[in-house]
């Protein structure tokens, strides 16, 4: 049987995280007593793998030739996986505000409206709300009381959070879907960011009508892909680009893609979604299909 990285004795990483969603998914349509059991199981067998991990690491940390090879292994998406899903590697400080906004996103959206990440300092986040929220008199209470307990509880490094206001500062991280939708012309083409504000080493994430993008940049080289990764179609905006490989990783499982080609390095079966894009005038223009 071939694998997914293309080696005998490796086992096809896709394979077994289907697996374990399969199983997961089954346990949860148990009666409550039973759902109760399976997840008192998985949270023992994963605080047993937990423990042994954090001995491994302590051995290879305390060897200066276990540490280089600690980092070679960290490099791997599985092992990265692996130690990400047990807490025993830390994701940079935007990302970890990005997964957080993130998590009281889809509160925000039932209300019609949304939170965008304006600007981070060392310790403050400057968040806009959008939609519904923006203006009202609630907006205060929505940031404080939902937004801030958030990252407050997953990022609390985080000791001050500004409400901003108005229209989005040139080097927001997003582009207002207002925006955008006027900036479609004839052919289907809509107006993004200027060139210039993609940066190497940074996910850029935009809103269109279709749905979330994600621009990348590498050297001249821009490309365009749909803001989902081919694994479970959670956000790639807040993954870790690698712009000497000239790949992407995703903050949450580890799957590694060509920024170029937008081909899965971790699962060759799957790819990112790309987009047409074209610079006219020092501006992006892309096109949702």
């Amino acid at each position: 049987m071939s694998t997914a990285t293309g080696r005998e004795d490796e086992p096809d990483l896709d394979r077994l995280a289907e697996r374990v969603d399969r199983a997961l998914a089954a346990a949860e349509t148990q009666e409550p007593a039973a759902r109760e059991r399976s997840r008192e199981v998985r949270h023992a067998i994963e605080a047993f793998h937990k423990a042994g991990l954090i001995r491994i690491v302590r051995a290879l940390k305390a060897d200066p030739r276990g540490t280089e090879l600690l980092l070679d292994l960290a490099a791997d998406p599985t092992v990265y996986a692996l130690f990400s899903m047990h807490g025993l590697v830390r994701a940079d400080l935007r990302t970890r505000v990005v997964r957080a906004l993130d998590l009281v996103r889809p509160y925000l959206q039932s209300h019609g409206g949304d939170v965008e990440l304006v600007e981070l300092t060392e310790r403050t986040a400057t968040l806009r709300l959008t939609g519904a929220c923006h203006g009202c008199s609630m907006s205060a209470t929505t940031l404080r009381q939902g937004v801030e307990e958030t990252l407050q509880t997953h990022v609390p490094e985080i000791e001050a959070i500004i409400a901003s206001s108005g229209e989005p500062a040139e080097a927001a991280a997003f582009v207002p879907l207002e925006v955008l939708r006027a900036g479609g012309d004839a052919k289907g083409w809509l107006e993004g960011p200027a060139a210039g504000d993609v940066a190497e080493g940074r996910p850029y994430r935009f809103d269109t009508a279709e749905g979330s993008l994600v621009l990348l940049r590498f050297g001249e080289d821009l490309r365009a892909f749909r803001n989902t990764c081919a694994h479970q179609g959670l956000p790639l905006d807040g993954g870790i680009v690698d712009v000497a490989s000239g790949t992407i990783t995703c903050p949450w499982h580890g799957y590694r893609y060509d920024g170029l080609s937008g081909e899965c390095l971790t699962t060759p079966q799957v790819r990112l979604e790309p987009f047409p894009l074209r610079i006219d005038g020092g501006t992006i223009y892309v096109r949702p299909e």
